[in-house]
C-alpha cells in the first residue's frame, strides 16, 4: 500500500463524491475547502467544513456541562481534487524538478502551486 497523499495540508480542493460533490456542469457553485490535517499512512484527509459529524462530549471536570460539538471527520484522499490557485479549476498533480526542487504542477494551465 502506498503511503503517499497528493494533497499537502493548507491546500485548496473540492469533493468528488458525496453530499458536496463537485459536478462539472456547475461550474458557477464551486465548493471548496481547506485541507486541515492529512494522514498518509490511512490515506485519509481532514478537509475544513466537509464531512461534519456530531459528537457527544461528556464533562470532563465537577460542574461543567456536557454537550453536542460538529466536527470535521476524515475522507479518503481519492475523494478529494486539488484546486489550482492560478486557474481556479480542479485539477490533477504533475511534477517537475526545477533547480533541483520538484515541484507541483497544474496538469490544466503547467503553472506550479509553489
Amino acid at each position: 500500500m502506498s503511503n503517499k497523499v497528493h494533497v499537502k495540508t493548507g491546500d485548496t480542493v473540492v469533493l468528488l463524491t458525496g453530499k458536496y460533490e463537485y459536478k462539472y456542469t456547475d461550474k458557477k457553485d464551486l465548493r471548496t475547502g481547506k485541507v486541515l490535517e492529512v494522514s498518509p499512512k490511512e490515506g485519509k484527509v481532514i478537509v475544513e467544513g466537509f464531512n461534519m459529524i456530531t459528537k457527544h462530549v461528556k464533562p470532563t471536570a465537577m460542574g461543567q456541562t456536557g454537550s453536542i460539538v460538529k466536527a470535521e471527520a476524515p475522507i479518503y484522499a481519492c475523494k478529494v481534487q486539488l484546486v489550482c490557485p492560478k486557474c481556479g479549476k480542479p485539477t490533477r498533480v504533475g511534477h517537475t524538478i526545477e533547480d533541483g526542487k520538484k515541484l507541483r504542477v497544474c496538469k490544466k494551465c503547467g503553472k506550479s502551486f509553489e
